[in-house]
Order: structure tokens, then sequence, then C-alpha cells
């Protein structure tokens, strides 16, 4: 056991800020309060085959969900939110929205979807005989009308501060939210791939900053944040990095290591991740010469010397 030596219990404890539990979710589930949790977010796995899963049929993979998610769903305060983000099921190329085949597992047990957040990304594999994918969907889910959301924490920039009413009794008034605007159901973050700061050897690992804005505006501070399939510990990070409890189990060894490594690093504020809302990167802005393909350098070269040195090629000089 390796019990408190990092700051991180590996059991449930009301008083503990961290724990990272070494196996199967049910079993911590199992140990959880009924009512106790205010937030419940995860990935789960898709089903395609990573290394940390066995490809089952589609209704065994929906089987197994359930389970999970009635458990979450007996742990979840009454003011809580449970938010699943997947991606897509592929069954012999032909592609299964997993939020889709998901819902009714929810709505069947009296939960309210609030909302169907797009997650897009530019990165990933690239398809031959399809588009290639670029988004995933975060479901919100509450249990009742009375539920916890916090806007102003995860309000965005205007993109016209400095607009006005031009009629009316507000007329001259500046007409935007000064804290910024509300984010929408599109969240545009850059998914963790080669060169993110955040990279670890797990292959399918989420943005801090994804969970980040689901723990700012679905919690408040003291709440724990539960998230059944771990992985490398992104969910506790962001609950522990505002002041929130963040709790979650995975039973792959090598995995588990990993997330009590970043979980420490972040207790210790030496976690490298990238900033809450930062701008997108745009390489033709930021001027990268790799944005210049070579067959397009090698005619606007040709144009160039031509309008340079028209005799050479052909033409008289313009008199």
């Amino acid at each position: 056991m390796l019990g408190n030596t990092y700051g991180i219990t590996e059991s449930f404890d009301p008083e503990a800020r961290a724990v990272v539990w070494p196996g199967d979710c049910l079993d911590l589930l199992r140990t959880i309060p009924t009512g106790s949790m205010q937030l419940v977010v995860t990935s789960p796995p898709y089903n395609i085959g990573k290394e940390y899963e066995r490809r089952l049929k589609l209704e065994t993979y929906l089987e197994q969900q359930a389970k999970v998610i009635r458990e979450c769903i007996r742990a979840l305060s009454p003011r809580g939110s449970i938010c699943w983000q997947v991606g897509n099921y592929v069954d012999q190329g032909a592609i299964i929205p997993l939020d889709t085949v998901l819902y009714p597992i929810f709505t069947e047990r009296g939960l309210r979807m609030r909302n169907r957040i797009i997650w897009h990304f530019e990165h990933g594999l690239h398809c031959s005989r399809r588009f290639s994918g670029r988004y995933e969907t975060i479901i919100w889910f509450t249990k009742c009308e009375e539920y916890t959301f916090n806007l102003d924490p995860v309000r965005v920039p205007q993109k016209y501060p400095g607009k006005k009413y031009f009629k009316g009794p507000k007329a001259g008034q500046y007409s935007c939210n000064p804290l910024g605007k509300n984010p929408g159901d599109l969240w545009v973050i850059p998914n963790v791939k080669s060169n993110h700061v955040e990279k670890t050897n797990h292959p399918c690992q989420f943005p801090v900053e994804l969970i980040e804005r689901l723990v700012l505006s679905l919690t408040n501070e003291e709440d724990w944040v539960l998230d059944p399939f771990l992985g490398t510990g992104t969910t506790i990070i962001a609950a522990i990095r505002h002041g929130r409890r963040g709790m979650g189990a995975d039973t792959v060894p090598k995995y588990v290591k990993l997330a009590r490594e970043r979980v420490q690093q972040e207790i210790e504020g030496s976690l490298q991740t990238r900033p809450m809302n930062r701008p997108v990167y745009d390489p033709v802005e930021a001027g990268n010469k790799l944005t210049v393909a070579p067959w397009d350098r090698k005619r606007t070269d040709l144009q160039t010397a031509l309008f340079e040195a028209p005799a050479k090629y052909g033409r008289k000089a313009a008199r």
C-alpha cells in the first residue's frame, strides 16, 4: 500500500484532497456515500481496441457502461452534474456516435440533459474513406432543476467589447458583460498530441483546460469531483487546481502510477499544462515557414523573377 506518501490516498476518505484508486471503478464507487459527489466527469474507453481495453460487442459495452453510470448517479449530489465525454464507436468502417446510444441510459434514470457540448480539435488520424474526425462530445446531465452552474468563472473574451446599445433606455451604454461572454457549446481546445506540453504515454489523454471549465462552472470550492476512468489523473488535477477535491480509479498499473505522479506535481505546483483560455496557435499568424507549400513557393518565386527581370524571360521591359 502506498498510503499517503505523496499526500494522495488510494481509498475514499471524506477528509482527503485527492484519491487515486488502483482498481475497478465499481469497487471504488461502492465505497462512496450516496449523494456525496458534486461532479462526475470522465472519458470512458470508446471500445475501439486501445491497449487499456478489450473490444466488446456494442451491446456488452453499453451494459458495462450502464453499471458504472448507475453507481455514479447514486453517488451524485441532488444539485450535481454528470459529464460523459465520448467519441465514436467504429464498426466495420461505419461510425456510431457513442453519445447517442448512451443517452437513454441517463434519461431512463430520470436525468436531464443540459448541453451536448462539441469539443473541436484540429489534429488526429487521417481517414482515407471518410472525412477525418475532429470532434468529440460531452453530454451533460443533471438530477434536477436546481443544479449548480457558475457562468462567470468560465466566461471568454467578448468579440465586440466596445459594442453599445443604439436605442432604447440603455442607448449609449455598453451592451456586453464586462466579465466576458458565455463560451457556448462549441469548445475549440487543442487535443493532447505529440508536441502538447501535457503529453504522456497515454494514447487518449484529454487536456486539463477542458476539465477546468467543467469544474469551475459545475462545482464550488471543497466539492468532490469524481472520474471513474481516471487515466492520467487530469480530472483530479483540474479539481485540486481550483480548490476542489478529486477522486478517480484506473485498472492499469502504469497509468495509476502516472496519475499519482502528475497529481503530486500539481500539488507541488510543478506540473506544466496549457493555460486555460490561451488562443489556439495560428501557424500563419506566427510566421511558421511550414505553412508555405513548396510547390506554391516555386510558383511565387518564378512570378517574382518575371516581374523583377522581364527581359531575361523573353519580354521587353516596359518603356
